[in-house]
């Protein structure tokens, strides 16, 4: 009895003093709580630290840089698709809309001095006027028309506002691809069917056909190959309707088995 009061105040006093052992703990043990017990403390606290700063070393090191990698990876294939949609949306890309484009440069260009200038436009006037197509109120509307059309897209009346070849091709994909220029791309057709429109019959037969291709310098066969393609249903004529769609839809298609690629007569090479 003495031994065991003496054995817990022995207990007491390392306790206190902080320099409690694995083996007096051990010793301890064994003699209050029996050997046949292991001590579950003594097998499991040296592990808790080290399970412990395992699982928090993965928390710390696994988690940031996924997530910020996924982020920045994402935002560069966002980039990248939309840049691709961009792309794939634009119009007026092809080979083929290019030509278009420069057959109607070439027939713009009147006076044949390689750019098209605002004096073409009203030389073109001129020409329709001369061939009995309009009179004196009907030429100047339609000059009018063709003086602010010049400057809507090309701005300045000079005889130094040129359009070069290039020029135009640039200014016409520019049209083909911002959505208010390209509603009002055919707002002058209405007033060029009207000059071809001779008779003032409401309709464009194959003659007066000839005499419009005539004011651009192309010839009557020229014109009749057109007009027999663009003629869909082989009525001998075509209305308003008709000439203004087929007009537009030169501008906009970019399909070639269109009929209104005739509309202006043979491509250029």
């Amino acid at each position: 009895m003495a031994t065991a009061v003496f054995l817990r105040a022995s207990l007491r006093l390392a306790m206190a003093r902080g320099v409690l052992e694995n083996t007096v703990t051990s010793a301890m043990s064994t003699a209050f709580i029996g050997a046949r017990k292991p001590s579950i403390n003594l097998i499991e606290q040296p592990q808790m630290p080290q399970l412990t700063r395992r699982f928090y070393s993965k928390k710390i090191h696994t988690r940031p840089s996924t997530s910020i990698d996924y982020e920045s990876d994402s935002d560069s294939d966002n980039d990248s698709d939309s840049e691709r949609d961009r792309s794939q949306k634009l119009q007026g890309e092809s080979a083929f809309w290019r030509r278009k484009m420069r057959t109607l440069h070439s027939h713009l260009d009147v006076n044949k001095d390689g750019v098209i200038s605002y004096d073409d436009f009203m030389l073109l006037g001129e020409r329709f006027a001369d061939l009995g197509h309009l009179g004196p109120d009907a030429k100047k509307e339609f000059q009018k028309v063709l003086g602010e059309m010049w400057e809507e897209q090309w701005g300045e009346i000079s005889p130094y506002n040129l359009v070069g070849v290039e020029k135009y091709l640039d200014e016409m994909h520019h049209v083909l691809n911002d959505k208010s220029l390209k509603r009002k791309c055919h707002n002058f057709l209405p007033y060029l069917f009207k000059a071809v429109d001779k008779d003032k019959s409401g309709e464009i037969s194959v003659e007066e056909f000839k005499l419009f291709f005539q004011c651009l310098g192309l010839t009557s066969e020229n014109a009749a190959v057109s007009f027999s393609y663009i003629d869909t249903n082989d009525d001998g004529k075509l209305s308003r309707k008709e000439f203004v769609r087929l007009g537009r839809d030169f501008f906009l298609t970019e399909d070639h088995t269109k009929p209104s690629k005739h509309f202006w007569g043979p491509l250029v090479a």
